[in-house]
């Protein structure tokens, strides 16, 4: 009985490996999703961005290209009206496997605790602008202090501001600070109910209906107040799917060279336009920058030496509370692996930690 039985299960078991065999589809794996953020969204709830090479890459269907050969694998893109805050929660809730951060944010969710690595650079050179209420008496940053001034707090652009202020003498505390978002911002600075706010490119559109004038931008001054931007990928994504994450990031380069083509600038600011801000206001953001500056993304010693340095800015000004060692958190070698297969080695200009062009 015991022999009739166990040459059952032997003639059992071979017919279930010879169904698998005939029918290889039950054995395909589950369709895996690809969960990209952005630390941003456009206007009125657009599911569009601009300014960055990623909003390039999502617009003009870069990634999902990149993908075709996966059928499998699909992607579905997030905008955050929060900003890198939102993102960071994001990520942390195990709702993203890769995000467009900028530096401030990203520091924060590392001196949080979250597993995340650099990637590429997606907005190396952002400026920043200061706009004040139209016929305001402020002329620049240094006429700020004791001035009720819009922050967005936990933003990119809040270092970024923190740097601006302490290179003209200023702290925080200085200002009355009002942390509000982008929309707030606009309509509390139209209505005049605060005297300045810091930003980006939203604040030009606000200038150019005249209901505000920009002061101050960071283009043609210190390198190290500009913004940065960066696609961060999770550690645990990462080492699960490193054939995924080098396709992401070559769709990406593809991206930024198209983007850093002088010849489509206009293209490359209609692309943008799809988020509902106006071309004329990318226009001025993207004036007097060279694109191939703007759009780089490469990780170069400049980059990464920004990111150490305002880990520790961010530390001194109170922004985190505990020290953040950047050691280990780049991973180069996907967007160094797609410039060589590009052919682009010497496309992009590479910057010393001192913000000098290398070999110069």
């Amino acid at each position: 009985m015991i022999a009739a039985r166990s040459s059952w299960r032997i003639i059992l078991a071979a017919l279930l490996a010879a169904f698998a065999l005939a029918v290889p589809s039950l054995a395909r794996a589950e369709p895996l999703t690809i969960r990209i953020g952005f630390a941003s969204i456009g206007v009125d709830n657009r599911p569009f961005a601009g300014g960055d090479t990623l909003a390039v890459a999502h617009a003009e269907g870069y990634v999902q290209r990149a993908l075709q050969a996966d059928p499998d694998v699909k992607v579905e893109w997030y905008f955050f009206k929060g900003a890198g805050p939102a993102v960071n929660e994001a990520i942390a809730n195990g709702q993203l496997d890769f995000a467009l951060q900028g530096d401030l944010p990203s520091i924060i969710g590392r001196a949080s605790g979250l597993k995340t690595k650099i990637l590429a650079a997606t907005g190396a050179h952002a400026p920043t602008y200061l706009a004040v209420a139209e016929g305001s008496s402020i002329k620049g940053v240094k006429d700020l202090r004791g001035r009720k001034v819009s922050i967005f707090r936990g933003t990119n652009n809040h270092l970024a501001v923190v740097k601006i202020l302490a290179a003209n003498g200023l702290t925080e505390r200085d200002l009355q600070v009002l942390n509000m978002d982008t929309a707030t911002t606009n309509a509390a600075l139209a209505s005049r109910d605060i005297e300045a706010a810091f930003g980006n490119f939203p604040l030009i559109s606000l200038a150019e209906q005249k209901k505000a004038a920009i002061v101050y931008s960071t283009k043609g001054d210190d390198r190290g107040l500009e913004r940065q931007c960066a696609l961060l990928v999770t550690e645990a994504f990462e080492r699960a799917h490193p054939d995924l994450v080098a396709k992401v990031v070559k769709a990406l380069v593809e991206a930024a060279r198209w983007s850093s083509d002088e010849t489509n600038r206009d293209a490359l600011i209609a692309v943008w336009a799809k988020s509902g801000t106006p071309a004329s206001v990318f226009r001025y953001d993207l004036a007097d920058q060279d694109l191939r500056y703007r759009n780089a993304p490469i990780v170069d010693p400049f980059f990464v030496e920004q990111y150490r340095v305002q880990a520790k800015q961010a530390k001194a000004f109170g922004l985190i509370r505990r020290d953040v060692d950047v050691t280990g958190w780049f991973e180069p070698r996907y967007v160094d692996q797609a410039v060589r297969e590009l052919g682009l080695e010497r496309y992009w200009e590479r910057f010393g930690p001192d913000g000098k062009p290398l070999g110069s």
